[in-house]
């Protein structure tokens, strides 16, 4: 497909944009390092198996790392903004790539709307404790809103600037506490217990292994900046094994300096003995560093809340503008602004569904971190999962269809079909215990995992429509030429 004008729009977003640095930082604002080790991993350690918590992560690791075998090297000959659009797309056909396409685009603005949720709580909370300034959690989350909107709006450099400020800055102050931990040798001494059988498989290791990969959620959107890279064929790849990389390394170190920080055997009584175990970091902090660090650990969580908020957003909109530009949805969508080469009309929408969304909850008084969050955040987890086990497929395919580009049977077959198989394993625990995840009611929880097929119904629904109406298009999902 070629670059056009309409308009005062374009059809392409600005090329050259992006190096693997900068790609990183997204991905790693995506995962928004601080706010899962300040706000999930405490209740996974709780609900999962207690300290063995580090062993499920190196596991994780594995599995994404087998994942992203096969992702890179078809990213090599695939560079579209669609990322799992588009590899479905080109690996199984139009029909699963529409139906991927609406998977995506639900995983991303339900994953935002929740989001927003979190992050209205938080700093709503902390100006009560530390300023005494009373604000509804909504308004909050309407300001950042407003803000993430206007630079969804601007040129994509513009963000990745600001991101990469925010997550050195998280980096450096958690590996700081991490440092401190491991010098005092934690409660009782430098320990590895946590590698262990027997706390491995303590608990509910199945919980926690859940807990582990909804922690990784955004390492794989390298593949939407594609079109926006310097050298992508080498880009794209640096950047997913990078970000997977100090991802899962600075996940598996902090959680193990937080179980030696408090004990391997104490943890878990530890935070079920807690009002709020979100807060146990800065406990930790305080009992190992002092107050001052925590107060900036504090001020940290509201801003990698913030740049995950921003990663996501440029996400979503990147998902509404490549399948609009393929016919899947509004060719409008497909548009970018002429000056910015931003896809502006799909950042809009992103935003008024997001605005949409924190609407309604908040006049139905909703808890936006027990509801608003926890609903939201698992449903896109669940959505991701399997579009992670469907792109695993997608790669076999597409090696199959296109014998001549296989390099390494390994990355091509052996390694996605692994991935696959385990990716889906992970998907139908995830299913099974969505309510304990959630803390929704059965009922509630059927309703919300229906979301699922229904999304990828109706992509197949308009894959199918698209074919009968455009065949040409329909034969072209996912085959931009960068």
């Amino acid at each position: 497909m070629s670059v056009s004008t309409c308009g005062s729009s374009a059809t392409e977003l600005r090329r050259g944009t992006l190096g693997a640095a900068m790609i990183i930082f997204f991905v790693i604002s995506a995962a928004s390092p601080l706010s899962v080790l300040a706000g999930g991993f405490p209740i996974g350690i709780m609900m999962g198996n207690g300290a063995g918590m580090p062993a499920l992560l190196v596991a994780t690791l594995f599995v994404l790392l087998c994942f992203a075998a096969g992702y890179t090297t078809m990213a090599r000959h695939v560079t579209h903004a669609g990322g799992f659009y588009a590899f479905i797309s080109r690996g199984l056909g139009g029909l699963s790539g529409g139906a991927a396409g609406v998977l995506a685009m639900v995983a991303y603005n339900v994953l935002q709307a929740g989001m927003y949720g979190l992050f209205g709580a938080v700093l709503s909370g902390s100006l009560e404790a530390s300023l005494g300034i009373q604000v509804p959690w909504w308004s909050c989350s309407a300001v950042a809103l407003g803000l993430i909107a206007f630079l969804g709006y601007r040129n994509i450099d513009l963000s990745a600037r600001l991101l990469s400020v925010v997550v050195i800055a998280e980096y450096v102050v958690v590996l700081l506490l991490d440092v401190v931990i491991i010098g005092h040798g934690g409660a009782h001494g430098i320990e590895f217990s946590a590698f262990t059988p027997s706390h491995i498989t303590q608990g509910n290791p199945s919980i926690g292994l859940l807990f582990c990969f909804a922690a990784f959620i955004g390492f794989e959107a390298t593949t939407l900046y594609g079109e926006e890279a310097k050298n992508p064929k080498r880009t794209i790849p640096l950047a997913t094994y990078a970000s997977v990389l100090l991802i899962g390394g600075f996940y598996t170190l902090s959680v193990w300096a937080m179980v030696i920080g408090a004990g391997s055997d104490e943890i878990v009584p530890r935070l079920q003995a807690m009002e709020d175990p979100t807060t146990f970091l800065y406990a930790l902090s305080d009992q190992y560093v002092g107050s001052g660090l925590t107060d900036l650990i504090r001020l940290l969580f509201v801003t990698s809340l913030f740049a995950g908020l921003l990663a996501f957003h440029n996400a979503a909109a990147r998902y509404f503008f490549a399948i609009g530009r393929d016919g899947l949805l509004p060719l409008k969508l497909g548009n970018t602004h002429t000056k910015h080469q931003s896809p502006h009309v799909g950042s809009g929408l992103q935003s008024l569904i997001a605005a949409s969304l924190l609407a309604v909850f908040a006049v139905a008084g909703a808890d936006p971190v027990l509801q608003v969050f926890s609903w939201f955040s698992n449903l896109a987890t669940l959505c991701l999962i399997l579009l992670m086990a469907m792109t695993s497929l997608a790669v076999i395919g597409y090696f199959k269809a296109n014998p001549q580009l296989v390099t390494s049977k390994l990355q091509c077959f052996v390694l996605p079909a692994f991935s696959c198989v385990a990716l889906l394993g992970i998907w139908l625990m995830a299913l099974l215990h969505f309510d304990v995840l959630t803390g929704a009611s059965k009922d509630l929880s059927i309703i919300l995992c229906s979301i699922i097929p229904a999304a990828a119904f109706i992509g197949v629904l308009l894959a199918a429509r698209l074919r009968i109406r455009a065949p040409l298009r329909f034969h072209s999902l996912g085959h931009h030429v960068a």
